[in-house]
């Protein structure tokens, strides 16, 4: 019998594989807001003004509260302190390479200290694509591509229920389930 939690953590796999029709994803991401302005991060691979949440994969045998800790720790280099879970995000999309996704992603309020607040833009992740950096951004403005769109909706860091949104990308909709 295999036991995952013998294997060393560097070995233990993201938690996507392919399907019959496409590719599955389990992400966690978060949501960090101070002053008006997200933390985001963007890279030159995803395209000029486009950002999207700090967070990543999921691995086998981590819990969701677990991969968001560890996913702040590696693109912030802070031990971050996770409020709770504010949204969860069921995403259809098509990748740059033509291979649709299902994509399930759980979001997290992060409380910002002091140190989180002070990150500046253009720090540099640890882990993520070449380049891949972070900026404060206001969500208000409309030259900013935002992955999930629905973190321009400031209310949500309010909220103390957890949202549901699905994304269905070939029909050009977002809709909150709850």
């Amino acid at each position: 019998m295999f036991d995952v939690f013998a294997v060393r953590k560097e070995t233990v796999m993201n938690i996507t594989f392919k399907a019959e029709n496409g590719k599955f994803n389990l992400r966690v991401g978060a949501l960090i807001c101070s002053g008006g302005k997200l933390l985001l991060a963007t890279s030159p691979l995803e395209g000029e003004d486009v950002y999207y949440s700090v967070g990543g994969r999921v691995k086998y045998g981590e819990t969701l509260y677990d991969a968001i800790k560890r996913e702040l720790r590696e693109e912030t280099g802070l031990d971050c302190s996770v409020v709770r879970m504010a949204a969860l995000h069921e995403n259809f999309f098509v990748n740059v390479e033509g291979y649709p996704y299902h994509e399930i992603s759980a979001y997290f309020l992060v409380d910002v200290s002091d140190d989180l607040a002070a990150v500046s833009s253009g720090h540099l992740t640890e882990g993520g694509p070449d380049k891949e950096h972070l900026e404060w951004i206001d969500p208000t403005d409309d030259r900013y591509t935002i992955y999930p769109p629905f973190f321009r909706d400031m209310s949500l860091w309010e909220d103390t229920a957890c949202r549901h949104y699905v994304t269905r990308e070939e029909e050009g909709t977002t809709v909150r389930i709850s």
